[in-house]
């Protein structure tokens, strides 16, 4: 049985990694609502919003609380997933396909909500991992501020670690709200990004066989 937790925090190291100062960790989560509090009240009054109105003086610790301890969540290493992977006892050696897993994070360019689905598959190398463990990993790397081509990645190479393959890919198909909701407000678009690694990379008959499991008809050529 391997832990998850025992490998090094990968917020600073790997070239997927999340943009962070070293000193990211030096404030409490509540030094951090009680900072953050202070300056959205600022920005609520620059906008001209009368903050002693009832239902308006409380939403500065609201949206702080959120920010630490909700949707930017995955950005205090306690938060990371104890992920244990257990032995193939059962000597399943076909692709395992965990799809339709939901995505929320916000887009580190305008603070917007990225919205969608994850689909990630996995050969097993002799480990196996809890399914619910893998919904875990994906919702920790979507609660930072994200690109979704990052967030893929970090998907990835998360489960490679945890699992000791190289065979893992993942799919998400997101919408974001920067896009639908100003701009060019487009409300029908959607993003897809993949990063598919090992066997999923390198054997199109794999590759096309997690496609058609998760439903898409795209074609990656790698």
């Amino acid at each position: 049985m391997v832990d998850f937790t025992d490998n090094d925090d990968d917020i600073f190291t790997g070239k997927e990694h999340t943009p962070i100062r070293e000193d990211a960790f030096d404030k409490s989560p509540q030094e951090k609502v009680e900072k953050i509090a202070g300056l959205f009240a600022e920005i609520m009054e620059t906008l001209g919003l009368d903050m002693t109105d009832d239902s308006l003086k409380d939403s500065p610790n609201r949206v702080a609380k959120m920010y630490v301890n909700e949707i930017f969540g995955g950005l205090l290493p306690e938060n990371k997933p104890g992920i244990s992977t257990f032995s193939n006892k059962y000597k399943y050696r076909q692709m395992l396909v965990e799809k339709d897993i939901t995505v929320y994070s916000f887009c580190e360019h305008h603070f917007l909500p990225i919205i969608g689905r994850a689909h990630v598959a996995y050969i097993s190398n002799g480990e196996v991992i809890g399914l619910s463990k893998i919904n875990r990993i994906v919702d920790y790397y979507a609660k930072r501020p994200q690109v979704q081509e990052r967030l893929t990645m970090q998907i990835v190479d998360a489960l490679k670690d945890a699992l000791g393959t190289q065979n893992v890919a993942c799919i998400i198909d997101a919408k974001h709200l920067c896009v639908n909701c100003r701009g060019i407000k487009d409300t029908a678009s959607s993003t897809i990004t993949a990063e598919l690694s090992g066997i999923f990379r390198t054997n199109p008959i794999t590759r096309q066989e997690f496609l058609h499991y998760v439903g898409s008809h795209a074609k990656l050529d790698y």
